[in-house]
């Protein structure tokens, strides 16, 4: 059991959606610790500030540093990638007891597998955060997208529910979390377009050479989810189905008819933008990779995903830059 040390919440990993999920715990009132590189515990040694589209503003104070003799909490965030999902689970363990629950906080399919692995007595939840977030500076977070912090439907998730939702961190419970998380991945191929255009999403979005990349990426997805009869839950305000037509209109048309789509801070880029600017190994795998994979499964050809793939590593690699413009990204897509 936690002892009087433990902190109700940990944040293990305070990146972007980390540090935003930790600053926004705190602005419940809950207590948290948070488990960071040194780097980010002096950005937050200040406090946080966190902001969103929506106007609204907290400043709360430095959050607590996970360490030795803290006892288990009962909830522990996993805000860390994909890619270093297996890497983390030493750590984790150190830190939790039989009841702790795990909340997977990733892009993409199948990180929770490694973690029911290294932690079979535990709960293990799903999760899927919607929502962009930016950093304005060293310690300020800004939600610069809508969508909410969806948790798959359990008891400790409802009690999570009830005790911090907030305009900052709206939240929700699904009952279909696989569902869910195939809706949310198809928004997230995105984020591939995104890296390799090298503009802001805003800005991205209104050019339709890069809209028409999308929507072929988000296309294959859907045959696939179709092959396997999953019905995808909305989580924009078109059905998911219908969003390849929309972002394929006449860029006139599309700013009348899709103005909820642009409504996006100017600011957001997208997570695998910020790791390849970084440096650092990408989601793509876990996105359109799973597309990939999940296509060679269910016998559903993806080549427009596949080429994706490939321009991503390629740029992981050093052996291309970002910065495609629409046209040159159709042409290497092969949809001119």
């Amino acid at each position: 059991m936690a002892d009087e040390q433990a902190s109700r919440h940990c944040v293990f990993g305070a990146g972007l959606i980390g540090g935003y999920v930790a600053g926004a715990l705190l602005d419940s009132g809950q207590s948290v610790s948070v488990v960071a590189r040194p780097r980010v515990r002096s950005r937050f040694e200040n406090g946080i500030v966190l902001t969103d589209l929506d106007g609204h503003r907290s400043e709360v104070g430095a959050p607590k540093f996970a360490g030795p003799g803290d006892g288990a909490p009962a909830f522990l965030w996993l805000t860390v990638k994909c890619t270093q999902v297996a890497d983390a689970m030493a750590d984790v363990r150190s830190l939790v007891d039989r009841n702790t629950v795990v909340l997977c906080c990733q892009n993409g399919l199948g990180s929770e597998g490694p973690v029911k692995t290294a932690l079979p007595g535990n709960t293990v939840l799903r999760a899927m955060v919607a929502f962009n977030v930016a950093e304005l500076d060293e310690n300020h977070l800004h939600r610069g997208s809508g969508g909410s912090l969806t948790l798959e439907q359990h008891p400790d998730a409802a009690v999570l529910a009830d005790e911090v939702t907030s305009p900052l961190m709206p939240f929700e419970l699904s009952t279909d979390i696989e569902a869910t998380l195939w809706a949310k991945l198809q928004l997230n191929l995105i984020n591939a377009i995104n890296a390799l255009s090298d503009v802001p999403v805003r800005a991205m979005l209104e050019q339709r050479g890069y809209r028409l990349a999308f929507a072929a990426c988000m296309r294959e997805l859907l045959s696939i989810t179709r092959a396997k009869g999953i019905r995808l839950p909305r989580l924009t305000a078109l059905p998911g189905p219908w969003l390849p037509a929309m972002l394929s209109l006449p860029d006139w048309l599309f700013r009348q008819l899709a103005r909820p789509m642009l409504e996006v801070d100017p600011t957001v880029r997208t997570s695998m933008w910020w790791d390849l600017s970084q440096g650092k190994p990408t989601e793509i795998a876990h996105l359109n990779g799973a597309v990939v994979e999940n296509g060679r499964l269910a016998g559903v050809p993806t080549p427009v995903n596949e080429q994706v793939v490939r321009l991503v590593r390629a740029v992981e690699r050093g052996d291309a830059r970002p910065g495609l413009t629409p046209a040159a990204l159709l042409g290497e897509l092969g949809l001119r």
